[in-house]
């Protein structure tokens, strides 16, 4: 037996969907938010919208020195759009509806209110693992 077999990936939970109302405005027949379908993403698709979502600016006072800014509410809205199964944000038919021709402006059309795409950002971040800081996850692993 390896003396990794804990670590192998038989071995590694699967990660479920998430069902959730994102809007008001979007309801079925008796007048109640329609869930919306979530999934987790991976650490490499995450690293991929980040990097898509950094650009380089120059340094202030230090001519042909740049540094990375991320460019954080696009980041946000790819995150989102890359998270959810349930609307298919990629549906051209859906996207026509909008008058729209990508996942991220699809989102920003069905969830038009600032309230609710605040608390839809809050819930996806969570959902993605970033509410508890690292020293908080070692802290619990200790006890």
């Amino acid at each position: 037996m390896s003396k990794f077999a804990k670590f192998m990936k038989t071995n590694k939970i699967a990660k479920e969907n998430v069902q959730h109302p994102v809007t008001k405005s979007i309801c079925d027949e008796n007048g109640k938010p329609l869930a919306w379908e979530f999934k987790h993403i991976t650490s490499k698709e995450n690293e991929v919208m980040r990097e898509s979502c950094t650009i380089e600016v120059p340094v202030t006072g230090k001519s042909n020195m740049y540094r990375p800014k991320l460019k954080s509410a696009l980041y946000i809205q790819k995150m989102i759009a890359a998270s959810v199964v349930y609307p298919d944000l990629y549906d051209a038919e859906l996207q026509d509806s909008y008058g729209v021709k990508t996942p991220e402006d699809l989102l920003m059309e069905m969830v038009d209110d600032p309230g609710e795409y605040s608390d839809l950002a809050a819930f996806v971040q969570k959902m993605q693992g970033f509410n508890v800081s690292f020293e908080d996850k070692v802290e619990e692993a200790k006890n």
